[in-house]
């Protein structure tokens, strides 16, 4: 575990059919962060450097926070800096912001921690904590790339076509084609020597919760689609992805009971868990 020591010295500044022919490639590309030479010096620097090794490898930094075999840059790929695979850029303007989700305005904080307790199955940080203290000064300092608010191109997850269908046969097809190369036919993924996760399981009890965004369809869909295979993005359609997103999202994989609460006014998106 980290300790709390750090967090005195750190000041936040405000601040298939597979053989359909694809769309023209995409091809998603790491969006710009100031070099680490422009890093502030001493414990905000130190700070920032913190934050990012826990994006990178979460699990091994944060082991009693995080319940399942996740980091944050298996969803926040390269550390938050990639675009349409939800990076940071830009985020530290958008806080506070009203989550339809839970019907109520939330702190980065909260959403940190939403995503420790539904992504990872794993338990939030505590408010004082150095490790949250340094995600955060990383999550400022990326967004300090680049113009806060709504300018930034790439944020979130790329546009999905979500009025098809999904077909979840036909996404079994496809991830036997396109992505058990690499997460394995069973969706283990792949571990390193270290015996943490080179590859992220795609379901089971070492993947994402039922409370996750990534176990709804069309999001999921998205983040394949612009991030999948690989270093292949644009290869799947908007159909394929939609297609092997129903199909693994819908793998067994642990339960997030307090799930049953959201959107409690009744608008739930049309891929909300409901089973």
């Amino acid at each position: 575990m980290i300790g709390r020591t750090l967090l005195a010295l750190v000041v936040l500044q405000p601040l298939l059919a597979l053989a359909q022919t694809a769309p023209s490639s995409i091809a998603p590309s790491a969006l710009r962060l100031p070099p680490d030479t422009a890093l502030p010096v001493g414990a905000s620097g130190d700070a920032i450097r913190l934050g990012r090794r826990i994006m990178l490898d979460t699990k091994r930094m944060l082991p009693d926070n995080v319940g399942n075999g996740l980091s944050c840059s298996n969803c926040h790929l390269g550390g938050g800096t990639t675009t349409y695979a939800i990076p940071f850029i830009g985020l530290w303007g958008k806080f506070p912001a009203y989550q339809p989700r839970s019907d109520r305005q939330i702190t980065l904080t909260d959403r940190i921690n939403d995503c420790f307790e539904r992504s990872m199955k794993g338990k939030a940080l505590a408010g004082d904590s150095a490790a949250l203290a340094a995600m955060l000064a990383y999550i400022q300092w990326s967004s300090r790339s680049d113009q806060l608010a709504e300018a930034v191109v790439g944020r979130g997850l790329g546009p999905i076509d979500s009025s098809l269908a999904p077909d979840s046969g036909r996404g079994a097809a496809v991830f036997l084609a396109r992505c058990a190369t690499c997460h394995g036919q069973q969706g283990e993924g792949r571990k390193g020597g270290d015996g943490y996760y080179a590859i992220p399981p795609l379901w089971g009890d070492d993947s994402f919760t039922t409370g996750a965004g990534l176990a709804r369809t069309y999001t999921a869909a998205a983040f394949v689609r612009y991030n999948m295979p690989f270093g292949g993005a644009g290869v799947l359609t908007d159909q394929d992805a939609i297609d092997v997103a129903q199909f693994f999202t819908h793998q067994p994989r642990p339960e997030f009971a307090a799930r049953r609460r959201d959107w409690p006014r009744g608008n739930a998106p049309v891929d909300a868990r409901r089973e």
